[in-house]
């Protein structure tokens, strides 16, 4: 069986589909796909889409057409944990819906029919993606673009937030991280696709896990660092780890 790679960018995935032996070109629900062999495993590149609904998508297509075995998803992410730089690479424990408010219903935050308002992600795979990240920042030793980063990066693991909404504001950022904090969720990363990604594959109990690189601190300038970051840095980060979680799992 296959492992999913999904990405929300063409630049987060062009290093991979560079890489891919056997590429064949798939077209289903509106949404590409590459099948193909990368690092001697069968996998499926695709590209997610921005935001929550089109992830989900294509995460179910990924899991009712392609039968894919785990889903793993690369990208970027805007930091907003202490501590969390960009250059950093937070690998997700769970996920959180920023934007789901049902209260008084339900507990803010929380999917309604789902146990708390956290979404975890698959404790096994999210080991070896991390195992893969540790990898690659120790090759990369003190290699790193200082155009972007004070100080070598460092790897993060907990929860990171998903919205429909491209944060640009540092007062934002705040409003959105102050209350998950007080409520005893620490949130390190915020993005667009990772929660529906991962409430997919918990209805379908297949394994996701999930690693975000840092390109920006969701304030005023996060708009002007992605571009460059996502050319420079971000999809060299992307083909790295995937190299070695592959290398790292059963076939």
């Amino acid at each position: 069986m296959s492992t999913a790679i999904l990405s929300a960018l063409p630049e987060e995935q062009s290093g991979l589909l560079a890489s891919l032996e056997q590429g064949q070109r798939l077209v289903h629900a509106g949404r590409v796909f590459w099948q193909g062999k990368l690092y001697g495993h069968s996998v499926v590149l695709a590209l997610s889409g921005i935001g929550k609904v089109a992830a989900a998508t294509t995460a179910t297509v990924l899991i009712e057409r392609f039968r894919v075995a785990r889903i793993v998803f690369t990208g970027v992410a805007g930091g907003v944990g202490d501590g969390v730089s960009v250059g950093d690479i937070v690998v997700a424990q769970d996920y959180v819906q920023h934007d789901m408010d049902v209260s008084p219903l339900f507990e803010r935050w929380r999917v309604p029919g789902y146990d708390g308002v956290r979404l975890p992600c698959d404790p096994a795979l999210t080991a070896i993606l991390s195992e893969a990240v540790s990898a690659c920042l120790i090759s990369a030793g003190g290699h790193f673009d200082h155009e972007f980063m004070d100080a070598a990066p460092r790897l993060h693991r907990g929860l990171v937030a998903s919205g429909d909404r491209f944060i640009t504001c540092g007062e934002v950022a705040r409003a959105l991280r102050d209350p998950l904090v007080a409520a005893g969720h620490d949130v390190l990363a915020v993005e667009m696709e990772g929660a529906a990604v991962a409430q997919v594959c918990m209805d379908y109990a297949l394994p996701f896990a999930a690693v975000r690189t840092i390109s920006d601190r969701a304030d005023a300038t996060a708009h002007v660092d992605f571009p460059v970051f996502m050319q420079k840095v971000a999809s060299r980060y992307a083909e790295r780890i995937v190299r070695e979680l592959l290398l790292n799992l059963k076939k």
